[in-house]
């Protein structure tokens, strides 16, 4: 499995080479790549990238939902697969759930074919993009020297903290205790990740997103305040 429009949780966007590449070692075991499209309709400083799928359809699956879109609740999604898989799937799909809700389906067929679905693409491409850039300057105005990292896209940053907001344990321990929630970067490696939370901005208003992370500061605040006097020391 693969997310080469934007890939959790680095947020990088996989190169022309490194696609390349993929597909060549596909090919060359005679496998099959599973793309999984989980936010690619979201990119923010330029146009969404295309799908790996489109490079090589007889080796590449590609999957996605309507769950950033829509709602999660909805339980729509798609798998788009090679054709030598195509039976062998529409069986297992059918033994394994019995299908999804027909009505369902058929009313978002229905919301696609009207244009009505792009239409709401791009409403939660501009929400998202405002979320992302409130985080974005809340961060820079409570976590001076942060750099977020990863391409302008998704519903998720990765935020490398200055040495200042260490150890990463006790940081995401105060956060979590003032209400906010992140993702250590190192929570996803064997070893050897480099330190920085990931935070997301699907929900919530901009105001929430700047609360959040004045929570966070200001937590750490204290902890420096108690450190000077002495509080805790072992």
């Amino acid at each position: 499995m693969t997310t080469p429009a934007h890939q959790f949780p680095t947020g990088i966007a996989y190169s022309a080479r490194r696609r390349t590449r993929l597909l060549d070692w596909a090919r060359s075991v005679d496998g099959f790549v599973l793309e999984d499209d989980y936010d690619g309709d979201f990119r923010y400083d330029r146009a969404p990238v295309g799908a790996l799928q489109g490079l090589d359809p007889e080796r590449v699956a590609y999957t996605g939902s309507v769950s950033k879109s829509l709602a999660p609740g909805l339980r729509l999604g798609w798998l788009l697969v090679p054709e030598a898989l195509a039976d062998e799937v529409v069986e297992r799909k059918r033994t394994l759930d019995l299908g999804h809700p027909a009505l369902d389906q058929a009313l978002f067929a229905r919301f696609v074919e009207r244009g009505d679905y792009d239409r709401q693409l791009r409403r939660c491409q501009r929400a998202y993009r405002d979320r992302r850039d409130a985080l974005v300057a809340a961060l820079a105005e409570h976590f001076p020297g942060t750099r977020v990292t990863g391409i302008a896209a998704g519903l998720h940053v990765i935020a490398a903290l200055p040495d200042r907001h260490g150890p990463e344990a006790e940081f995401v321990a105060r956060a979590t205790a003032a209400g906010v929630a992140v993702r250590p970067l190192s929570g996803y490696a064997h070893s050897g990740a480099v330190p920085g939370p990931g935070c997301g901005w699907s929900s919530g208003t901009r105001t929430c997103r700047r609360r959040g992370s004045g929570r966070a500061s200001a937590c750490w605040r204290e902890r420096g305040d108690g450190a000077g006097r002495g509080d805790g020391a072992g």
